[in-house]
């Protein structure tokens, strides 16, 4: 069994709800998850004992929140490179933070990213049946590729 870290940033839930979900995915695929708010990991050593990493964030104003880009200026202090990733993010209009945040860790951290890409998702889908199953197969698939 691996261990996968969900870090995420929620304002009004939906991108919470989405990083449970997700949770629940990678544990079906047989794998233990820890879920924390970016805000509550203080130091890149905090990031050090992980097998996966999954990476969440609303978007707001066609952008990453502020707290997400300290984030990743955080992570990117710590040797990612091959470790599996994975993106995920919720929107109401535009949804750029997702991708965003794969890019970064994809092409900047070189991290082996699921082949899925990003996980995007309009707030309205995610209480949804449809909203649910692409959280948990986003997790699976992040499972599924830690072996």
């Amino acid at each position: 069994m691996k261990k996968v870290l969900i870090a995420y940033v929620s304002r009004t839930g939906n991108t919470e709800k989405m990083a449970n979900y997700i949770a629940e995915g990678v544990r079906i695929s047989g794998h233990e998850t820890v879920l924390k708010k970016v805000s509550d990991i203080k130091s890149p050593e905090e990031l050090e004992e992980y097998h996966g990493y999954i990476f969440g964030c609303p978007t707001y104003h066609r952008d990453m929140t502020p707290a997400m880009k300290q984030f990743l200026f955080l992570a990117e202090k710590v040797n990612l490179v091959g470790k599996i990733g994975g993106a995920f993010g919720s929107y109401t209009h535009s949804g750029e933070s997702a991708p965003m945040i794969f890019d970064t860790m994809q092409y900047v951290f070189k991290m082996d990213m699921v082949d899925l890409g990003p996980l995007s998702l309009k707030e309205a889908v995610i209480d949804t049946d449809d909203g649910l199953r692409a959280c948990q197969d986003y997790g699976k698939e992040v499972g599924k590729k830690l072996g």
